[in-house]
């Protein structure tokens, strides 16, 4: 059981360090759709992979089917005929419906749906861990690098775009670290949840954060809180792990909106 907590602890924490800066460029782009459409679309990639017969990895399916939700996005968001969130929606709960349909109809594989919507993050193992913390090394040094490029083209395109910065290619960065991220992270926080872990505790961040770097340290340092404490408190009341976490980090939202306000 100690080793069972253990591997549990040590993966969500390396997933809450990665959503930090992530959830703070998602939240300063006001980009929460977006990222909560490529969270349902992960339920598709399930569905291929498990239709594959195990050809298809699933963290790859995953992977594979947000890129491709983020292409679609970006190719009919210059339709005028539509405002963004509606695309968002149709595409959200469009790609989540036909991965349900898609596992009810493969009844070779019995699949526990719950699992996928909701996490189970003790159910991961050292293998597991092991891609996270190689997946959080890539992000730490692909942020590291693009800070500066990624937070101009945030701020203001334009400008971005006059000073030579391919803005596009911040983008598509962007979304493929969203992408990897998700694709990883659905067997602990699952498709439903993902969102919540990725823009509340940047939205705890921003209330006292001075600067942009500062927001980003400490949405990671609350999304870890937020994740350790909804573990153990899962474990103390006999609660599903992933909704937990999703309520602490909610709880300390609310303090920091108090503590600020006061």
């Amino acid at each position: 059981m100690d080793e069972l907590i253990a591997r549990a602890l040590v993966g969500s924490l390396l997933l809450a360090a990665m959503l930090g800066p992530l959830g703070s460029f998602v939240v300063w782009r006001r980009m929460a759709y977006f990222g909560d459409t490529i969270a349902h679309s992960a339920l598709l990639g399930v569905a291929l992979s498990l239709m594959s017969a195990g050809a298809l990895p699933m963290t790859a399916a995953i992977f594979l089917v947000a890129i491709f939700v983020a292409f679609i996005l970006s190719r009919y968001a210059r339709d005028t005929r539509f405002h963004t969130d509606t695309l968002l929606g149709i595409l959200a709960h469009s790609a989540l419906a036909l991965g349900l349909v898609l596992v009810a109809l493969n009844r070779d594989v019995q699949v526990d749906v719950d699992a996928f919507l909701f996490g189970d993050v003790l159910a991961m193992d050292w293998a597991d861990v092991v891609v996270l913390a190689a997946l959080a090394l890539v992000v730490v040094a692909v942020l590291k690098s693009q800070w500066r490029t990624l937070l101009m083209t945030t701020i203001d395109p334009a400008i971005a775009q006059v000073e030579g910065i391919n803005v596009a290619r911040q983008q598509l960065i962007l979304t493929v670290l969203l992408a990897a991220v998700i694709a990883v992270a659905i067997k602990i926080t699952g498709v439903l949840l993902i969102t919540a872990l990725l823009v509340i505790p940047a939205a705890s961040a921003r209330i006292l954060a001075n600067t942009p770097a500062q927001m980003a340290a400490l949405a990671s340092g609350v999304g870890m809180l937020s994740v350790a404490g909804g573990l153990f408190a899962s474990l103390r009341l006999d609660a599903p792990s992933g909704p937990m976490m999703v309520v602490v980090a909610a709880l300390i939202f609310v303090i920091c909106s108090l503590v600020k306000w006061r």
